[in-house]
């Protein structure tokens, strides 16, 4: 058996092993450089419906096609003479206005899938869709570039795809309290006690050992360097909030930490949209809103770059359970400071041309702002992430 097979079959596979590479006790005391560039990486999992997201309300067929689930006139945050903001996502006005947020529509990819985990698959690899790739474009980077295990952390219970490298894995943890206690667990203690020496001395069980030994490593310079940075600000009780404040006071305790990823789940709409989503909009938004002041309060917004993405989109036409359907193409949003192109970056979704299936017709391969968030803010070629050349795409 692989190493790697051993380990995600292994009973001890839990979020907290999934920790590669070696860190000393001295990295707690090391600052970062000036200009420590941070990516967030948001997914809305479930398939987000774009169309009541970021709304075309001027659109007839929007409407006609929507009876009873399209967003009133009266309700839309206006954007431009065409499209316009939920309402719940009101707390991102702000930040359009001062241009420090930018909306892509009509992402996607060729030859879409609609199936929830192929189509989440994608994303995280980074692939085409008749690609099948078993390690995330993250994990590729920290493959290649990533020199501790925590310079890339998931915030949540379990390590998603994207994550995962053939070599390196990134952490997961829902916070650094939580992760010390599983690390300074008796039991965690013994096992890395209780025949160490003979054990890294075996192939599998060695390898096993020794990724245990950096966990608790790594779990001592995360709960150390964050001891001095807790948040004051209000995030709420849901567990997205949770997620954001520790992704604040994991920024701004300065983590050597390039990529962080966090998902809120829910957005699977297929009946009785209208209330589902709309909590779940409001969810995002204060989320994100209270992040990004939380950032800005430390100074470490300017250094920070927000993209949020879902899977899929959904179908134009509402189905008769008052919901969407699956579908594709979708709108993909940007937040940072020095936007090439602040606000809507692209037009408005196509509602007359549809594909077979009823369906947007994607206009921007997901994988070209891939290539633009690596090459301008990770800055590494995006050809030694991806399998296919792409484009760029201008956002930063």
């Amino acid at each position: 058996m692989k190493r790697r097979d051993f380990l995600k079959n292994s009973a001890l596979a839990s979020s907290l092993f999934f920790v590669p590479g070696f860190i000393k006790a001295m990295d707690a005391q090391l600052s970062l450089p000036a200009g420590y560039k941070r990516l967030v990486i948001i997914q809305l999992a479930g398939g987000n419906d774009g169309l009541n997201t970021i709304i075309p309300f001027r659109n007839d067929i929007y409407y006609r096609e929507r009876p009873s689930i399209a967003i009133k006139q009266k309700h839309v945050i206006a954007l431009n003479d065409e499209l316009g903001f939920h309402k719940n996502l009101a707390p991102l006005k702000s930040l359009y206005d001062a241009g420090e947020l930018t909306v892509i529509n009509n992402v996607g990819y060729p030859n879409p899938n609609r199936s929830h985990f192929r189509s989440t698959d994608i994303w995280h690899t980074a692939s085409a869709s008749n690609e099948l790739l078993k390690d995330g474009w993250i994990g590729r980077y920290l493959d290649l570039f990533g020199d501790k295990p925590y310079n890339a952390i998931e915030i949540g219970n379990s390590l998603s795809l994207i994550m995962q490298g053939k070599l390196k894995n990134g952490v997961v943890a829902k916070d650094a309290v939580m992760l010390n206690k599983i690390a300074g667990d008796p039991f965690f203690k013994q096992l890395l006690t209780y025949n160490q020496d003979q054990h890294l001395s075996e192939h599998n069980m060695g390898y096993l050992y020794q990724t245990m030994i950096d966990a608790k490593q790594s779990a001592d310079y995360i709960y150390e360097k964050t001891r001095v940075s807790k948040s004051t600000f209000d995030y709420g009780n849901s567990r997205f909030g949770k997620q954001m404040k520790t992704l604040a006071e994991f920024i701004n305790s300065q983590l050597d930490t390039r990529v962080y990823y966090a998902a809120l789940g829910g957005f699977d709409t297929h009946a009785n949209q209208a209330g589902q989503q709309d909590e779940l909009l409001k969810t995002y938004a204060d989320g994100v809103s209270t992040l990004v002041a939380d950032l800005k309060s430390n100074g470490t917004f300017d250094d920070t770059l927000i993209l949020t993405f879902s899977e899929f989109g959904r179908r134009v036409a509402q189905n008769a359970a008052n919901g969407t359907d699956h579908g594709a193409a979708n709108n993909v949003f940007v937040i940072g400071k020095n936007l090439k192109t602040p606000g809507f970056y692209n037009q408005a979704p196509d509602l007359r041309n549809l594909d077979a299936n009823g369906d947007l017709v994607f206009e921007i391969d997901f994988r070209r702002i891939y290539a633009n968030l690596m090459e301008k803010w990770l800055d590494i070629p995006s050809s030694s992430l991806l399998s296919e050349t792409m484009e760029p795409l201008h956002i930063i």
